[in-house]
């Protein structure tokens, strides 16, 4: 094993050692063998990293990192010069299109399944213009780069809530091209900054690192920033590179890393091309839901399963700034942990819309944990699609997202548990077999039947199908939660949200209202419909929610049917307070609101989910416990604690640190 030096005063004819380093990581990554390690040392390096070999155990690993102390940038983009001025603001650059070799992202549209175009059937272009640092908005015209919208506001047509795209007082840049034959023409607006005396930056690549081949395994990557890709759309039917990520295999660590500017998905877990690549935009002849399911009986036949494919550890990263998804995957990300990561600002630019946008987006996430992660400012923080099964998400901290939490047909198991939910709406589910344990919930909570559209479920603990369902809603379990009402949280009049009016039954668990409150109950009603077939009465009547010991105010709600709920009618406070670099939790509550209320629920608590039969345990089939809150804290079997994510929350005014 050895390590192999890479510096920007280096040369590619070198040897790689301290005394001779290579010039360029991808020279380094060719000569790296399993059990290597790749250090690259202080500066900016603007390259595609393409991995020839993986490792071949999590002990012979292929590593490439920053060296310690130093900062190390690699970047999809190159530095853009000789601008020259067309008065108010404007300045124009012509590129040589030998800059960019075979693939122009400015003469590349955004296009795939689910997206959207814009009014007029605009496309957006994966290209981008950075301004130290920072990204521009795209324009259609050479007018509008003269005179930029400043503040933009937009519906969107699955949620009751309306975004401000730029801030009225914010300096808005933008910028458009043309390209010719030869050369691709670039105006920006720059303002009053000057572009020949700035760091300005354009994206010329597709990625920053991405291995070409699929199955390179056990490789790491650490200490980086890594930016300015102009990746492509990436819905669950088509190829998904990332920023950085995989390209289907196994085993990778992703850790430490500043991962920011990629025009729609930064760290990807998800599938290839070759099970599928956006056939339904480009053939027109199925919907995407009948080719994603096709997607995955294709992987199954190319190797989808444990010991090919997932298994990934993503860990501590900053992750911002991306127009799609901060971390997405389809199928790839089977069997993966991500825990500790700083995710924000994803899908805010809003240059194109469509179904697949979130901080975290993942479909088929089979086993997978998602932990202690902090996720705000986005249009939606975690949405979990299909074959959520095994899925655990615990001690994140969600805020000032449009929406928190989506999980769409799905079957469960899935557990959520310690987290704090404090966005406008805090969960949505078209989904059943949800497990709902000792979470803060600050927003409404709204759930729905799918009945038009089925989706597989898995035998426990592996991605060998088991059947396939549709979602009569419900099966869901909620104990221990603290549901505070409708008007608390980080949004108000200093946030990029405005909310619109939600119905009292909106807060708590009063959407379950109607639903039958235990297992026999909803054996009765389907045993007592008479006449009506076997397969459409269970259409007809909704799954039980077992719901008990959780606690309302200001206006929360529970079902009817609850077990020993806890309702306040005295004032009830909380708020998630960001300070940049730490997150707290303002609360003035009755102490008779957080009086003990449950013990540690533990998986034999919660029992089975009704489609796929499975319990809620732990990925390697051990019981699932639920005894850590959202700051570390271990819960004592046998012990009554609070309602929520804090083991130690009292009544009164208090001040805890979430990150």
């Amino acid at each position: 094993m050895s390590i192999l030096h890479v510096t920007t005063t280096g040369s590619d004819r070198a040897d790689g050692s301290a005394d001779a380093p290579f010039r360029t990581i991808n020279r380094a990554a060719r000569a790296a063998m399993p059990g290597d390690t790749v250090r690259v040392h202080e500066g900016t390096y603007r390259e595609w990293v393409r991995p020839v070999r993986g490792g071949v155990s999590d002990t012979l690993r292929i590593t490439f990192e920053a060296a310690p102390g130093e900062h190390v940038a690699i970047k999809g983009s190159e530095v853009v010069k000789d601008w020259v001025p067309e008065g108010e603001g404007v300045w124009r650059a012509e590129v040589p299109n030998t800059l960019f070799g075979d693939f122009n992202p400015f003469d590349s549209p955004v296009v795939g399944d689910w997206l959207h175009p814009g009014p007029g059937g605009i496309l957006a272009h994966r290209g981008d213009v950075y301004l130290n640092g920072r990204s521009f908005y795209e324009v259609h015209s050479r007018e509008e780069v003269r005179a930029p919208e400043r503040r933009t506001r937009t519906r969107y047509p699955w949620t009751a809530l309306e975004t401000d795209l730029l801030d009225p007082d914010q300096t808005v840049h933008v910028w458009f091209a043309e390209v010719s034959d030869d050369v691709t023409t670039i105006w920006a607006n720059f303002q009053e900054a000057d572009p020949n005396a700035e760091l300005v930056e354009i994206n010329v690549r597709p990625a920053v690192f991405y291995p070409e081949r699929s199955h390179l395994d056990y490789i790491t990557v650490r200490g980086f920033e890594l930016a300015q890709a102009a990746t492509p759309w990436t819905p669950p039917t088509a190829d998904q590179p990332g920023l950085v990520g995989p390209n289907w295999a196994k085993g990778w660590i992703i850790e430490d890393n500043l991962v920011r500017d990629a025009k729609c998905s930064g760290i990807s877990l998800g599938k290839n091309a070759a099970s599928g690549d956006n056939f339904g935009y480009e053939r027109g002849d199925k919907p995407g839901y009948q080719y994603q399911i096709e997607s995955v009986f294709t992987a199954l036949g190319q190797g989808w399963d444990r010991e090919h494919v997932g298994s990934h550890v993503v860990r501590r990263n900053e992750i911002r700034d991306c127009g799609q998804n901060g971390i997405v995957g389809h199928l790839g990300c089977v069997f993966s942990t991500i825990e500790d990561n700083h995710i924000h600002h994803i899908g805010t630019k809003h240059e194109f819309y469509g179904y697949e946008i979130g901080g975290i987006k993942l479909h088929a996430p089979v086993d997978v944990t998602i932990a202690h992660n902090r996720i705000h400012d986005t249009t939606l923080g975690i949405w979990l699609d299909w074959q959520v099964q095994g899925t655990r998400i615990t001690r994140n901290v969600l805020y000032r997202n449009i929406r928190d939490l989506f999980v769409e047909v799905a079957h469960g198991p899935t557990t959520l548990d310690h987290n704090v939910l404090a966005s406008p709406i805090a969960i949505e589910l078209f989904s059943q077999g949800n497990a709902f344990v000792n979470n803060l919930v600050l927003g409404a909570v709204r759930m729905q039947a799918v009945l038009d559209r089925a989706t597989p479920y898995h035998l426990p603990h592996s991605t060998q199908p088991a059947g396939y369902a549709f979602v009569y809603a419900g099966d869901d379990r909620y104990v221990g939660n603290l549901f505070v009402g409708a008007h608390h949280g980080v949004y108000g009049p200093d946030a990029p949200l405005v909310l619109a009016e939600f119905p009292p039954e909106s807060f708590g668990t009063h959407a379950y209202e109607g639903a039958p409150g235990t297992w026999q109950e909803y054996l009765d009603r389907i045993h007592s419909a008479d006449g009506t077939g076997d397969h459409s009465r269970f259409h007809l009547e909704r799954q039980p929610a077992y719901v008990r010991t959780n606690a309302y105010a200001d206006g929360a709600r529970p079902v009817s049917h609850e077990e020993s709920p806890r309702v306040v009618a005295s004032e009830a406070a909380v708020r998630v307070v960001d300070d940049g670099g730490e997150v707290w939790l303002e609360a003035d509550l009755p102490g008779e609101l957080v009086a003990p209320i449950s013990g540690v629920v533990t998986g034999a608590d919660l029992g089975r989910v009704r489609i796929a039969g499975a319990g809620y345990e732990n990925p390697d089939g051990s019981p699932l416990v639920a005894d850590v809150d959202v700051v570390g804290t271990r819960k004592a079997a046998g012990t009554l604690y609070p309602p929520g994510p804090l083991a130690g929350l009292t009544g009164g005014s208090t001040r805890v640190r979430l990150w």
